[in-house]
């Protein structure tokens, strides 16, 4: 397969911009992972940015992404993908065939019926844990409170095929870099508490920052970007 040159120049593109914000922020290279978010861009891209050398995909919806990965998968079991979209339960038995991480945990009755699928499986799962920092965000925790309950099951052993790597959030969509960079500080600051309090769970994963503001998000901290417009091109939304 011939690589799109336009995904493979946007990828590298990327890749620069995610190293100078590494640099900006006195952060070690290569401390920041890039998430291809692939939703409604069709097999084809996602080929073409395997090719580029991307390994590590997102996708909102169970539907689109369970008739789109799993033939990758099949062929290129390196290939990685995240759900980052709000899961409804209904959707996690076909979510947890295919995917090595759920970014949108944002419940406690999410994580059990998780455990529950994921056991059926006998297949283990990462998860984060997505909190509401943006007033546009409809998805997440908003209470302190029930995050930390979630935390505390999974910490007593409650979900033995659940693996808690962090936190995830979208920050709200506007142009004032105040706001972008205060739901990223919230973050930061909700993980930074959080993470002595359960000291035996792998919560080293801060995914936040999308394609208009993830150097924003670099310098508070992320360590996973999530970039979807800058690399495929804009969304055919009627398909």
């Amino acid at each position: 397969m011939s690589v799109d040159i336009s995904i493979k120049n946007n990828l590298e593109r990327i890749k620069s911009r995610i190293a100078a914000a590494e640099k900006k922020s006195g952060r070690p290279q290569g401390s920041v992972k890039l998430m291809a978010v692939s939703k409604f861009h069709p097999a084809e891209a996602v080929s073409q940015a395997f090719e580029a050398g991307q390994l590590l995909f997102g996708e909102n919806r169970v539907q689109e992404a369970s008739e789109k990965f799993p033939p990758l998968i099949a062929e290129a079991p390196e290939i990685e993908v995240h759900m980052i979209g709000q899961l409804q339960s209904n959707k996690v038995k076909k979510a947890v065939t295919f995917a090595s991480c759920i970014q949108s945990v944002d419940r406690l009755e999410l994580l059990q019926e998780i455990e529950k699928q994921c056991s059926k499986l006998n297949r283990s799962i990462k998860v984060l844990f997505e909190y509401h920092t943006g007033e546009d965000s409809k998805s997440g925790y908003t209470s302190e409170v029930e995050l930390i309950k979630s935390l505390e099951e999974c910490a007593e052993g409650s979900f033995p095929h659940i693996i808690p790597c962090g936190f995830m959030t979208m920050a709200p969509f506007t142009n004032d870099e105040k706001l972008i960079r205060k739901s990223f500080i919230t973050l930061r600051e909700l993980s930074e508490k959080l993470k002595p309090q359960f000291p035996d769970l792998p919560l080293t994963e801060l995914s936040m920052g999308m394609s208009g503001d993830f150097e924003i998000a670099i310098e508070e901290g992320s360590s996973l970007v999530r970039v979807g417009t800058a690399i495929f091109g804009e969304r055919d939304y009627t398909k």
